[in-house]
């Protein structure tokens, strides 16, 4: 299981709107500042493109971190498993080699750079990413406690930072509390949480 979500970010507004959104959900730190500064922790989130071309971005500074081998590591990967095309809503965990952060998450939020404003794929490349880490503490030695997330979508996505943070803060409320039963009681609960800002519909 997943102990703690670091969410992480230099801008104080992008800052403040995690703080907001994630009020009252456990494990939650919020840090100001740059994915290069990061203390250790097991794992760090990556959110860039379908086909792992991580040369902007969050993905820049991961590469530059970390090298460029990493980057034809993630490639290799989506060749291999998802025949060179990584679907929105997938994620993969891949270690590192650097005993500062052992692990990296590859979670696309888009196919191509491009706006994604006014769609829910903040929310599923988080709830992918969760997920990954989830299968990886179940069959590995080296479970992942502590993860740390970017601002996703903001970038090139073009995602406002209050809904980048709200659709994060629902996947990580998802996660903390999975449900007991599968009805359209519950299909509808769970799409109004991720689609409305209380009445107003946000993703269509």
């Amino acid at each position: 299981m997943i102990e703690n979500v670091w969410l992480v970010h230099p801008d104080e507004a992008m800052c403040a709107a995690f703080q907001r959104r994630f009020t009252g959900l456990r494990g939650v730190r919020v840090v100001r500042g740059r994915f290069e500064d990061l203390e250790p922790h097991d794992c760090f989130v990556t959110a860039g493109n379908a086909f792992g071309i991580m040369t902007a971005g969050i993905d820049a500074a991961v590469v530059g971190f970390f090298g460029e081998e990493l980057m034809t590591r993630v490639q290799h990967r989506i060749m291999n498993d998802y025949f060179g095309e990584q679907p929105i809503g997938t994620a993969f965990v891949l270690g590192t080699g650097s005993p500062k952060i052992p692990f990296l998450v590859h979670a696309p939020t888009m196919r191509v750079p491009g706006n994604i404003d006014g769609t829910d794929k903040v929310y599923c490349a988080t709830w992918a990413a969760l997920l990954a880490v989830q299968a990886h503490n179940a069959t590995n030695g080296h479970p992942i406690e502590t993860v740390a997330f970017p601002a996703m979508g903001t970038g090139f996505g073009g995602v406002p930072f209050d809904e980048a943070a709200r659709q994060m803060a629902v996947a990580w409320r998802n996660y903390l509390d999975p449900p007991h039963r599968l009805d359209w009681d519950f299909v509808v609960e769970r799409h109004r949480a991720i689609c409305f800002d209380g009445s107003r519909q946000v993703v269509r």
